[in-house]
């Protein structure tokens, strides 16, 4: 896979200036994957929920003129302003720390809320999806990029080389086809697309090289055999 093929958008981006944001895997690219299912006009609300650095953020708003609400728990948003500031982009992006189940927002207020590379950290619960949709508006659309596997797989399934970073925390990758199962059982929305990405195997060997000696091991003995990225998007009701 090349930078700008199926990549176009991001292949825009200063690499370094990436790599100063980097959190995980290439946020751009997955956002990049996420938006071409969805359905986004300018002007519309987005919470981008879980966005580290705000990478993801200036992306949607540059990209998309979107109103993007920049939530993360873990980076300060005074430091995730500063980079909204150098991107020209104060007005459009708004940032803020919440906890996930925490969050304080208006009932029905967005038009999107995507989580790119965060979801699996506290969507697996049966109940979240429910409490988030709160916050966005009937037939709005909710899409998310995680971390995944190609199938579910049992405690003795999981093969050798995957098998102490699972006891870690990998076990919250799922398929995509968990997450459409998870998401559609609620009754609450109506799921659009529930798929690995079809690059998930280069989005994987690039960030083998910017992560640690374990992970990169795993990586590169996967060979694209089990881990994926799964993409799920879906409606409310």
């Amino acid at each position: 896979m090349t930078a700008v093929d199926p990549f176009p958008r991001s292949a825009r981006y200063d690499p370094a200036w990436l790599e100063q944001c980097r959190m995980g895997p290439n946020v751009l690219w997955l956002c990049e994957a996420l938006c071409s299912k969805l359905t986004l006009r300018p002007g519309m609300r987005v919470l981008d929920l879980g966005c580290g650095r705000a990478a993801s953020s200036i992306f949607l708003a540059r990209e998309y003129g979107l109103r993007v609400f920049a939530n993360d728990l873990w980076i300060s948003p005074t430091e995730n302003l500063a980079r909204i500031v150098d991107a020209g982009l104060e007005a459009e992006i708004t940032p803020i720390r919440a906890e996930a189940h925490e969050l304080p927002y208006a009932h029905g207020y967005f038009d999107v809320i995507v989580s790119l590379d965060a979801y699996h950290y506290f969507g697996t619960d049966d109940l979240y999806l429910k409490s988030v949709l709160r916050f966005l508006r009937p037939g709005g659309e909710i899409g998310i990029v995680c971390p995944g596997v190609a199938r579910e797989l049992t405690p003795d399934q999981v093969p050798a080389h995957l098998r102490d970073l699972w006891r870690a925390d990998w076990h919250t990758f799922h398929s995509a086809q968990w997450w459409g199962l998870h998401w559609a059982k609620t009754e609450l929305v109506d799921v659009t697309n529930a798929e690995a990405l079809p690059d998930s195997h280069a989005i994987w060997q690039e960030f083998a090289g910017h992560t640690t000696e374990a992970e990169r091991a795993a990586i590169q003995a996967d060979r694209g055999e089990f881990l994926t990225f799964a993409r799920t998007v879906a409606t409310r009701r």
